[in-house]
């Protein structure tokens, strides 16, 4: 047959036809290629003919390698070539692990210090099974080959300095290098080589010490902003919609940015931009929202004059979306973090109103009143969600009827539930002085919300336990 070129992992035959040869193998009776090469089956048996030679690392073998990987503790280097030994590594050869400790004759606090990526190395092979393991410190000839400046991209000259032996000529940068003796071109004529700048044996200076004692950010490469100098005007990446010399925003002028809490959880920033939008020209606006999407409940809203926030302000504050009241405040005024001026309740006599059914509207609570009350405002509890806890608070304006109108509406229904009202504790010491507080009301500190909760909880804990003592019997 004529011999094609193959991969390897090509289906060339099957046990059937021919018995695996050199270059083949074969699995679940189909013969497959291990490499590279021409296929052609000679006296019945698949053979792949290498168009370079595999050769294996054996122990004591010395490869060529780049650093591609580091780790705090150990790094991985792929292998270039075995020396002395021309062909190609199988797969499993191709990278080679080193621990720290094997990098140099000197205490190393990380990989890092002495070696970096793209570095091109000498290493003497540990061991080739089940992992190919290298070394660059049993021998002098053994290190670091060719190293580039992180910063600028120049070719890094030998140069003791300290605790550095390696220096940039562009860019002024020194560092360490677990240096080879034939680091560069020449070196290894030297008497000593360029192995002799790696101080071995010796103990850290000052200036090492202060700089690994900062962790990552003393071990930080700053890219050099340009070492062209060749005239041409330098430019500099921006993100989009930034200004400014240093990428900020630009800051506006006091009182022309507004600050919105208390946004219901459904509200995103284009339902805030419609609602104020009508109020003056907006040069930002933005709702926060956690890691999740989810609206944080407020949010920012920035005019381009401040007559126009002022005005924002004065209308959009106490709002109502959805239900919830939405604050509108100066955002860069000096109190923003001052103590909070306490909430006023809106006038008349306060009612709680508990049971509620939570497909309750405004309406249909307002509905109840007709006749009995004048409601002066409604607020009904609602989670942070958006959904309606079961309870609201009614304002009327008959402050001195209060225990005719808990008459008249308690035990009432309300779309088909029975819900309960009750002056709050902020209507008994405002101004119905005729209904009088319980001996358990306040008595521990507790407000009026928490008393009623606390005796709804009861009453549900008494109708399980009857329910269980139905069942037991």
């Amino acid at each position: 047959m004529t011999p094609s070129l193959v991969t390897p992992g090509t289906h060339v035959s099957t046990s059937s036809e021919c018995e695996a040869g050199v270059g083949t193998i074969e699995i679940d009776g189909n013969i497959l290629a291990t490499t590279t090469g021409m296929f052609s089956i000679e006296e019945g048996m698949a053979i792949v003919a290498a168009g370079k030679k595999i050769v294996t690392p054996e122990i004591g073998d010395t490869v060529l390698c780049e650093i591609v990987k580091l780790n705090e503790k150990n790094g991985e280097a792929q292998v270039i070539c075995v020396e002395g030994k021309p062909g190609s590594v199988l797969p499993e050869h191709l990278y080679g692990q080193f621990h720290v400790t094997g990098i140099v004759d000197r205490f190393m606090h990380q990989t890092a210090d002495a070696v970096r990526r793209r570095d091109v190395c000498r290493a003497e092979v540990k061991e080739n099974s089940p992992v190919l393991r290298i070394s660059f410190r049993d021998r002098d000839d053994c290190g670091v080959l060719h190293a580039i400046c992180p910063p600028c991209g120049d070719v890094l000259v030998p140069h003791l300095d300290g605790d550095w032996n390696v220096r940039c000529p562009t860019c002024n940068y020194q560092s360490f290098r677990a240096l080879a003796d034939n680091y560069g071109a020449g070196w290894a004529e030297l008497d000593q080589g360029a192995s002799a700048l790696n101080n071995s044996g010796k103990r850290w200076g000052a200036a090492a010490e202060a700089m690994f004692a900062k962790g990552p950010s003393g071990r930080a490469t700053f890219i050099a902003a340009d070492v062209r100098e060749d005239g041409r005007e330098r430019t500099y990446f921006r993100f989009e919609g930034e200004a400014g010399g240093q990428g900020r925003r630009p800051r506006n002028a006091p009182g022309c940015r507004l600050f919105i809490g208390g946004l219901p959880r459904e509200v995103g920033t284009e339902e805030l931009r419609a609602l104020f939008a009508e109020h003056g020209d907006m040069t930002d606006c933005i709702v926060l929202t956690d890691d999740n999407g989810v609206n944080r409940g407020f949010g920012f809203v920035t005019y381009s004059d401040k007559s126009h926030a002022d005005a924002a302000a004065a209308k959009l504050n106490g709002h109502k979306i959805n239900g919830r009241k939405i604050g509108v405040r100066d955002a860069d005024s000096d109190d923003k973090k001052g103590k909070k001026e306490k909430r006023k309740d809106p006038e008349g006599l306060k009612l709680y109103i508990g049971n509620l059914p939570f497909k309750a509207t405004e309406e249909n609570i307002k509905a109840m009143f007709n006749g009995i009350a004048t409601v002066n405002d409604l607020v009904i509890a609602t989670s942070g969600d958006g959904k309606p806890k079961g309870f609201a608070f009614a304002f009327v304006k008959e402050t001195d009827k209060g225990d005719e109108i808990v008459s008249k509406l308690n035990g009432s229904e309300l779309l088909g539930r029975r819900i309960k009202v009750d002056v709050s504790q902020a209507g008994k010491k405002g101004g119905d002085g005729n209904k009088k507080p319980q001996a358990s009301d306040n008595s521990d500190g507790k407000s009026n919300r928490e008393l009623q909760a606390l005796r709804e909880e009861e009453e549900d804990s008494k109708k399980r336990s009857r329910r269980r003592q139905e069942k037991k019997d």
